[in-house]
């Protein structure tokens, strides 16, 4: 095969954000696009305008402050008003798609849309016209295409290109196709489209199955050059295809398919790290390519041969994908110089002020445990990044709790512009539970805590815990995260960061 560009095209800001507990505001929206352009993706789907008013808001500022250095994409069904809704947010981007979509399998003719295949061609045709309004970049996919007769799914694409598409993009939507039943639908469409080579063939895969990556490279093999996925793997249900493992899969084994991205690949590990913490959603540590394990050897014969040769048991470096990983760089007596240059070449542009109050943390924490890792300071300055003013603090807090004692917390909070402390004490079924109460009770809300993680940042008996938690209020979910040697320390930190956005929420909503 000879070799070629692939595009591609992710969505995490759309699909990815469709992830149960997964929604970002605006701003963080603007933080992930400023890292998916720097990671080098070809085309950033910013959301779905007409969903709602924040994801129309979201979709402009994006259009507007990237659409210059990349694709910036909008998503709308096969209705008048979505892409009109599309073409007004995406209008302030010099590079803009307009990806237009509507079903086309039996099972949702018959049951969702209740349509004719006729009554669909038609649809799909206008819809593609339509957008032509605001853009000649236009995406059209058939939903359900996996499960899609293959004479009526090669009529409708046919008709889509005719009417102007340049991508045509075979979505998996409920996960349901194998790596060769894929192949040979993409194969298909290649073989029995008259116009096919005027458009780009796309492919979206969902992970029901486990097979969202294995099925989107079966149809690059087959002839899709766009890929379209996630940072990892995000999404409805199971998730998508995800961008790092298809990426790396396209570099490790360019032997075998012959295809170049244009990614950034040393900007992966850092994305990934960026988009976990912004959604909350924990990386499993053996996920492929971005895990905390991806790159560890427990077993005695990997460790000899990787004395050896590292190629023996590392088919990637990690520097190929920006690892980060217990490198022991610094201790108590390192200084502010040696901490500032170790930081940028962890990726990080601080400012002054961020600089000094993690330097600030970094000696804290040296004090505290034997050997500081560069993911102890990653931790550290993750757990500040994006932050933005918070109403309360807390000052100090005290827990009880052992065999037969009730679990008891005391808090001394400040709010933001006051010199007032006030204290407030609550119990529980256990020390975390009883501070998280009594945080509560001094900001006045009262929260639904629907998950919560704790993994060690390194390694030791005195490693930095990483608490992450997702709490409920009124319907709405913020997440908080926190690091520390004290895991109830960590917990009460990632609880407040999360209830400081609940109550900032609140106040906003209330005027």
């Amino acid at each position: 095969m000879s070799s070629e560009t692939i595009t591609i095209f992710d969505t995490t800001l759309r699909d990815g954000e469709q992830s149960p507990g997964c929604s970002m505001t605006t701003e963080e929206k603007l933080e992930v696009a400023k890292a998916l352009v720097e990671l080098g993706v070809d085309v950033i789907e910013a959301g779905f305008p007409i969903a709602s008013p924040g994801d129309f808001e979201a979709v402009r500022k994006i259009a507007e402050r990237f659409g210059d250095q990349t694709v910036i994409c909008g998503l709308a069904r096969c209705r008048e008003e979505d892409i009109t809704r599309a073409g007004e947010a995406l209008k302030g981007a010099a590079n803009r798609r307009i990806h237009v979509f509507l079903a086309t399998s039996a099972i949702h003719r018959e049951h969702k849309l209740k349509m004719t295949k006729d009554e669909i061609i038609a649809r799909a045709v206008q819809g593609v016209e339509q957008a032509k309004d605001y853009t000649d970049n236009i995406e059209f996919s058939p939903e359900d295409a996996a499960r899609t007769e293959l004479d009526f799914l090669c009529e409708v694409t046919e008709k889509a290109i005719a009417a102007g598409a340049t991508t045509v993009n075979i979505p998996d939507t409920v996960g349901y196709s194998t790596p060769t039943h894929f192949y040979n639908v993409i194969r298909h469409l290649k073989e029995n489209v008259p116009n096919i080579d005027q458009a780009v063939i796309s492919t979206h895969c969902h992970n029901d199955l486990g097979l969202a990556v294995a099925n989107s490279l079966a149809a690059v093999e087959a002839g899709a050059r766009q890929i379209e996925c996630t940072i990892n793997g995000l999404g409805e249900r199971a998730g998508n295809a995800s961008l790092e493992e298809v990426v790396m899969a396209l570099r490790t084994r360019k032997d075998h398919y012959g295809i170049d991205t244009k990614i950034n690949t040393q900007k992966l590990f850092p994305t990934s790290r960026l988009v976990s913490r912004i959604t909350g959603m924990t990386v499993q540590r053996n996920k492929a390519i971005v895990g905390q394990n991806a790159f560890a050897h427990e077993a005695g014969i990997h460790q000899h041969g990787m004395l050896q040769n590292r190629s023996t048991y590392e088919i990637m470096r990690p520097e190929d994908v920006g690892y980060v990983g217990q490198n022991l760089v610094l201790g108590k007596h390192s200084g502010r110089h040696a901490f500032r240059d170790r930081v940028q070449h962890l990726g990080f542009q601080l400012d002054e002020d961020m600089i000094q109050r993690v330097f600030e943390e970094f000696i804290a924490l040296a004090d505290k445990k034997k050997d500081v890792y560069d993911s102890d300071i990653v931790a550290l300055i993750e757990s500040h990044i994006g932050e933005s003013k918070e109403q309360w603090s807390l000052e100090r807090f005290h827990t009880l709790a052992g065999t037969d004692v009730l679990p008891t917390a005391t808090v001394e909070m400040r709010r933001e512009g006051s010199d007032e402390v006030i204290r407030d004490a609550a119990t529980g079924d256990g020390p975390i539970d009883a501070v998280f109460k009594a945080l509560e009770r001094v900001i006045g809300l009262e929260a639904k805590l629907t998950d919560y993680q704790v993994r060690s940042v390194s390694s030791g008996k005195d490693a930095l815990g990483e608490v992450n938690v997702q709490i409920e209020v009124d319907g709405e979910k913020y997440h908080g995260k926190g690091v520390n040697t004290d895991i109830v320390a960590a917990s009460a930190a990632a609880y407040l960061k999360a209830l400081n956005r609940a109550a900032a929420n609140s106040e906003s909503e209330n005027g």
